[in-house]
C-alpha cells in the first residue's frame, strides 16, 4: 500500500472515530433555563408553560419573546446534491447537515436543528418545508441539486415570512462578489467594461452571474460555459436558468472564450484551465479558480505563469479564500436580530460591500497573528477577509440588519446599534477562536517537538495529530521497541523518529549529554557517574536535546507527578535573562472568552515579589496571543488588607502600579467580583474599570491549582497547560493523563514559543 492510500485510511478512520465519539454526531440540545427544582419545572412545563402559550395565541409575534425562535435555523436538505458526492440520500447527507450547524454555533452564535427530508418530488418537499416552518426563525437550504433547487428556493421565499437562503446558491455568489469588487479594484478596471468567463452553471454559478449583474456587469460581457461548452444561440434543451445567459456568439469553447477576457469564475472541476489559456487573458486577469480540492487552475501554476494575475480559490492553503463560512452564519445572525420576513438582494449587497470594506481596513493583530503574517494588508494576496477575523460578526451582521430595516422587511427594528455590536461580541467573546487561531500559527512555521511518554495511546494520538494536522513535526521519547509495539496494538502508523536514550544509536548522543550535565551540575550533588546514569532516564535526556538544539521544543509529563518531571527541566534549562522565578499559567477556555490562572503549579507561597514578576509573565505571555491583558491580584477581600494574604496581595499590587504603571492591574480582589462588570463598578478607583479582568493571579499555589483543577474535573471548560513561563527554551509539562486535545493544544504552544524565539 502506497503511502498516500496509508494516510487517506488514516484520515478516514480518524473522521469516522471523530463523529462516533460519545455523544454521536456534532450538535446536541441543551436546557437554556433553570430546572433544579419543582418550581423551575412547573414554569419550564406544566402548569407555567400555558401562560407564554396563551400570550403567543393572543400576539402571534411575541412566540420571538417567549420561545427560541428568534435564534433557530433548520438547515434542511434532501440529499440530492451532496458536496461533491451526488445523490446519496437524506440519511447520508445528514453529517454535513450537521456539520453546518456546527457552524452556524460556533460562528454566530444560532441553533440548529437539522433536518433531512426523504423526498425528491420538489412539489411535496416545498409543503414539508412549509408544514414545519413556523417552529424556526429561519431556514437554511442545503445540498440539493439543481434545477429542482431554483424552483424550490423561490416558492418557499415567496410563501414564507421569514430568513430563508439556499447557501449552495447564495453564499459562494456573496462571498465571490466581495471579493470581485476588491480584485477589480486593485486591477483598475471598471465591472461595467469587463468580459467575463463563468466555467460551470449550476446553482453557485447562475447565482453568482445574477449578483454581479446587480453589481454592474453587463450581461452582454458573460460567457458561460457548462460541460458542453459555451451557452449560445446554437445550444439546444436548455433548463431555464441557462436560458438566461445564452450568448449570441459563435464562440464554442471553454479555450476560445477565455481569449481576450478580464475575469475567469470557475465553479466546475479541477484543472480545466492550462497555462496556455490564462496566457490568452487581458492584462491584470482575475481568476476565481473555486472547484475543491483542486481549483481551476493551481495557484502555484497561475502565479508562476503570469504575475499580474489576482488569484482567489476555495482553498484555505492559499490567499484570499472564497468560504461561504464568511457569509452565511453573519447574514442569517442580522437576520434573526430584526425578524426580517426574508433574505432579499438588499441584505445580500449589504453583506457583499461589507465584506469588502472588511478587507480594506488595517488588520487586527490577532488576525495577523491567526496567519502568522506580519504584514498583511489590501492587495493581490489580501482582497477578501479571512475566517478567523471577529470584524465579521459586527460588520457583516449589522449591515445585513440595516438593509433589512431601510427595505422595509423588519419585523423588530434595531434602536441601538452600538449595544447592539456589544450584544453580538458578547454573545461570542472576542476571542472564542482562539484554539484555531494558535494552530493555524503553528502551520505556517511548525517546528521539531519532542512528545515524552511516547508509548501511551494519548502522546501516540496526538503525535498522529500533530504530523497529519501539520502543527508540528513530532518526535517520540521513549523505549523504541515498546513504542512500536504500542502502535501495532493500537493500529497508529506514524513514520516519526523514535529516540530511545538507551539505543546504541545514542551512544555518542549520551556522551555529549552526561558531559552537558555534569559541568551544569557538578557543584550541585551530581558526579560523572550519576550524570552518565541520569542521561539513559527520559526525564533527562529530553531536556538535554532541548539543550542542545536537538528538538526545538519539549513536551513531557503524562505519567508522573508534576514536581518529579518539573525538576530535571529547571536542573538543565535556563531561565531567561533577568527571571528569578519560573511559574505556570493555565488557559481556560470558557464560552465567553479565555481567561488564563496563575501561578498553578510550581510557587507554594510566592511573596510580593514572586506575585510582581508572576504577573509581568502572565501579562507578557497572555499578549504573545494577541490578547490585552488585564490582571486581577486575587484575595479573599476587596481593597482592605487586613489580613496576612491581602496584604501580600496589596503590596504586589503597589509596586506593579508604582513600576508599571500603563500595565492594566489591581487588586486585592475577590475573584467574583474582579469577573463581573457589575461588581466592579462599586470600585471606580480600580485601574480595571467597569471591563472584567481576564487574567487571574492567585496568592498562592492551592489556592489556584484547586481552582482550574475543579473546571477541569467539571468539564466545566476547555483547560490548557500548564504554560511554562521564564524558561529560555519551549518546554512544558503535561498534567497527568492529559487528554489528546490537551497535548495537542500544548505542543501546539510549544510551537508558537519555538517560533517567538526564532524571531529572536
Amino acid at each position: 500500500m502506497s503511502k498516500n492510500s496509508r494516510d487517506q485510511n488514516a484520515f478516514d478512520k480518524a473522521a469516522l472515530d471523530y463523529h462516533r465519539q460519545e455523544p454521536k454526531g456534532k450538535i446536541e440540545v441543551i436546557p437554556s433555563k433553570p430546572h433544579s427544582s419543582q418550581r423551575d419545572l412547573s414554569l419550564a412545563y406544566s402548569p407555567g408553560v400555558a401562560v407564554p402559550c396563551m400570550a403567543i395565541h393572543d400576539d402571534p409575534q411575541s412566540v420571538y419573546e417567549y420561545t427560541s425562535k428568534g435564534n433557530l435555523v433548520a438547515v434542511i436538505s434532501n440529499g440530492t446534491a451532496v458536496l461533491g458526492l451526488g445523490d446519496i440520500g437524506p440519511e447520508a447527507s445528514k453529517p454535513v447537515m450537521e456539520g453546518k450547524g456546527l457552524l452556524f454555533k460556533i460562528f454566530a452564535g444560532i441553533n440548529v436543528f437539522d433536518i433531512e427530508i426523504n423526498e425528491k418530488d420538489p412539489d411535496k418537499f416545498i409543503e414539508t418545508v412549509k408544514a414545519i416552518a413556523p417552529t424556526f426563525g429561519g431556514i437554511n437550504l442545503e445540498d440539493i441539486k439543481a434545477p429542482e433547487a431554483f424552483y424550490i428556493e423561490q416558492r418557499l421565499k415567496e410563501e414564507l415570512d421569514i430568513p430563508l437562503m439556499h447557501d449552495d446558491q447564495h453564499g459562494t455568489a456573496i462571498i465571490s462578489a466581495a471579493a470581485l469588487i476588491n480584485a477589480l479594484e486593485i486591477a483598475g478596471k471598471k465591472i461595467g467594461e469587463v468580459k467575463m468567463v463563468i466555467n460551470g452553471a449550476g446553482a453557485a454559478a447562475v447565482a453568482c452571474a445574477k449578483l454581479y449583474i446587480s453589481l454592474g456587469l453587463n450581461p452582454k460581457n458573460i460567457l458561460m460555459c457548462d460541460s458542453k461548452g459555451v451557452i449560445n444561440q446554437r445550444r439546444e434543451n436548455l433548463t431555464p436558468e441557462k436560458l438566461d445567459f445564452i450568448a449570441q456568439t459563435d464562440i464554442d469553447t471553454l479555450e476560445d472564450a477565455i481569449k481576450g477576457s478580464d475575469i475567469f469564475i470557475g465553479l466546475s472541476k479541477g484543472n480545466v484551465m492550462s497555462a496556455e489559456m490564462l496566457l490568452s487573458m487581458k492584462e491584470n486577469p482575475i481568476v476565481f479558480a473555486l472547484a475543491n480540492p483542486d481549483p481551476e487552475i493551481s495557484y502555484d501554476l497561475a502565479l508562476a505563469t503570469r504575475d499580474d494575475v489576482m488569484m482567489a480559490t476555495g482553498r484555505s492553503d492559499y490567499p484570499n479564500q472564497v468560504n461561504n463560512v464568511l457569509g452565511f452564519p453573519y447574514i442569517f445572525r442580522g437576520a434573526l436580530d430584526v425578524q426580517a420576513r426574508g433574505i432579499n438582494e438588499a441584505m445580500k449587497l449589504a453583506a457583499v460591500h461589507a465584506l469588502a470594506e472588511i478587507a480594506k481596513e488595517p488588520v487586527p493583530e490577532m488576525v495577523k497573528l491567526a496567519y502568522n503574517v506580519t504584514n498583511m494588508s489590501f492587495g493581490k494576496e489580501y482582497f477578501i477577509p479571512k475566517p478567523f477575523d471577529n470584524r465579521l460578526i459586527t460588520k457583516v451582521s449589522i449591515a445585513v440588519a440595516k438593509a433589512a430595516m431601510e427595505s422595509g422587511i423588519a419585523g423588530k427594528p434595531i434602536e441601538d446599534f452600538e449595544a447592539y455590536e456589544n450584544q453580538l461580541l458578547d454573545r461570542m467573546g472576542r476571542d472564542e477562536k482562539l484554539v484555531r487561531m494558535m494552530q493555524n500559527r503553528a502551520k505556517a512555521n511548525p517546528k521539531r517537538v519532542t512528545l515524552g511518554n511516547g508509548e501511551e495511546y494519548n502522546i501516540l494520538k496526538a503525535a498522529q495529530i500533530l504530523q497529519e494536522e501539520g502543527i508540528a513535526y513530532p518526535s517520540l521519547l521513549g523505549s523504541k521497541r515498546l513504542i512500536k509495539e504500542k502502535m501495532e496494538e493500537y493500529g497508529i502508523t506514524l513514520d516519526i523518529p523514535i529516540i530511545d536514550p538507551n539505543d546504541d544509536e545514542q551512544k555518542e548522543t549520551r556522551k555529549k549529554y552526561r558531559k552537558t550535565l555534569w559541568e551544569k551540575r557538578n557543584r550541585k550533588g551530581i558526579n560523572e557517574y550519576k550524570a552518565k546514569r541520569y542521561v539513559r532516564q527520559r526525564d533527562y535526556f529530553g531536556p538535554l536535546m532541548l539543550k542542545h538544539g536537538d528538538t526545538d521544543a519539549l513536551i513531557v509529563g503524562f505519567s508522573k507527578s508534576y514536581a518529579s518531571i518539573l525538576k530535571p527541566v529547571l536542573e538543565i534549562i535556563d531561565r531567561k535573562p533577568g527571571v528569578n522565578k519560573v511559574a505556570a499559567m493555565m488557559m481556560i477556555l470558557t464560552e465567553k472568552k479565555p481567561l488564563f490562572f496563575a501561578d498553578t503549579s510550581i510557587n507554594k507561597n510566592p511573596t510580593a515579589e514572586d506575585l510582581v514578576e508572576i504577573a509581568r509573565m502572565a501579562e507578557y505571555t497572555v499578549k504573545s496571543f494577541a490578547i490585552e491583558p488585564r490582571v486581577a491580584m486575587l484575595g479573599f477581600e476587596n481593597f482592605s488588607a487586613k489580613a496576612d494574604t491581602s496584604k501580600k496581595v496589596a503590596a504586589a499590587v503597589k509596586i506593579l502600579h508604582e513600576k508599571y504603571p500603563k500595565m492594566v492591574v489591581d487588586g486585592e480582589i475577590q475573584p467574583d467580583f474582579a469577573l463581573n462588570a457589575d461588581h466592579l463598578a462599586d470600585y471606580p478607583f480600580s485601574k480595571l474599570g467597569t471591563n472584567p479582568a481576564n487574567v487571574l493571579v492567585f496568592p498562592n499555589l492551592e489556592s489556584a491549582n484547586l481552582s482550574y483543577k475543579i473546571i477541569r474535573g467539571m468539564k466545566a471548560a476547555q483547560t490548557i497547560g500548564p504554560i511554562l513561563m521564564g524558561l529560555d527554551q519551549p518546554v512544558h509539562v503535561l498534567q497527568m493523563r492529559s487528554s489528546v486535545d490537551e497535548i495537542v493544544n500544548l505542543a501546539t504552544i510549544a510551537v508558537l514559543d519555538a517560533q517567538t524565539k526564532d524571531k529572536k
